[in-house]
């Protein structure tokens, strides 16, 4: 347990630094912002470009893994709109963005540091495809349930459009494209380019880490608990396990991307949770869920990890 502890222990710590230097006034949350615009623009991008483009197209290219954590996040995303709308008896809005806490993770943030301690840079394969799930099927699908159930805006159809007009148009997105293009035609950047992408996306994972923490200053639980926990058992239990059974029923692939589907399902969910629930009134409800679930993700990712230490060939 204790080596488990040796790559949890890094990541919050990094995460209760950010969080204690903001609210000690160091950095203003605007600060926080910037530097996360940082690791989103230029960070991560330059990440996942390395991940991609310096390994052979076969070895970057996992349909089994796409299908996996897309039908378990699925899987996930429907329990949670099911939960909300037919039990607990909510409008579509807030049932959308409840499905959406439960199966989108904070991959960038949190679940790549904890990977690349686990995996080495074998991480960022997976991050790229788990990045693609995220963004091009289950937050277009989760905006686009919220925004229906609010009948002055667009249908649905319109707002799954304009929510992957917008992920197309992100850095993030384009360092993946431009990876698997290098990685597919065996090209190399010229030794300045090659370096000076290094350097940026050594930068990414303890700012990233650092960033997370800061945003969750001045986050208030508001006597919500009782309804959170269910989006925190929902993200930090049932996305893993779902994620878990859809490897089993995909066949086997890799240790390392079973490791990583597993480990990144685990994870909070993702840092502009609240952000994107603003526009619908419920920023203060997602908030409170996003900070219960990172806090709480600290024992269940440890479980975890200690849980796949005994799986035969999980080099944990």
């Amino acid at each position: 347990m204790l080596n488990i502890l040796t790559i949890t222990g890094p990541i919050y710590l990094s995460i209760g630094m950010g969080f204690a230097a903001t609210q000690r006034g160091m950095f203003s949350k605007a600060d926080g912002q910037v530097m996360g615009r940082f690791v989103l623009n230029f960070g991560l991008p330059a990440m996942l470009f390395n991940a991609l483009a310096n390994r052979n197209f076969s070895d970057v290219l996992h349909p089994k893994y796409l299908l996996a954590y897309g039908l378990g996040s699925l899987l996930s995303f429907a329990c949670g709109l099911m939960l909300w709308r037919k039990f607990r008896h909510k409008g579509l809005t807030e049932s959308g963005l409840v499905a959406m806490g439960f199966s989108s993770s904070n991959s960038g943030y949190v679940g790549y540091p904890i990977l690349l301690q686990v995996l080495g840079p074998a991480a960022g394969v997976a991050l790229a495809l788990t990045v693609l799930i995220e963004n091009l099927l289950i937050i277009p699908l989760a905006l686009a349930i919220a925004d229906s159930g609010e009948s002055e805006h667009a249908s649905w159809q319109q707002t799954v459009k304009e929510s992957l007009w917008r992920m197309c148009k992100l850095p993030m997105m384009w360092g993946i494209v431009l990876g698997f293009c290098f990685s597919l035609f065996d090209l190399e950047l010229s030794p300045v380019l090659a370096k000076t992408t290094n350097m940026f996306a050594a930068a990414c994972a303890a700012l990233a880490l650092f960033v997370n923490g800061g945003t969750l200053v001045g986050m208030r639980m508001e006597g919500l608990l009782r309804q959170v926990r269910w989006i925190a058992l929902g993200k930090l239990v049932l996305h893993p396990l779902m994620v878990g059974l859809m490897l089993w029923v995909v066949g086997p692939m890799e240790s390392s991307l079973q490791v990583s589907a597993i480990l990144l399902a685990a994870m909070p969910m993702l840092g502009i949770y609240p952000l994107l629930a603003q526009r619908h009134g419920l920023a203060g409800f997602c908030a409170s869920a996003l900070l219960v679930t990172t806090v709480a993700s600290f024992f269940t990712i440890s479980l975890i990890l200690w849980g796949m230490s005994f799986v035969p060939g999980w080099h944990i």
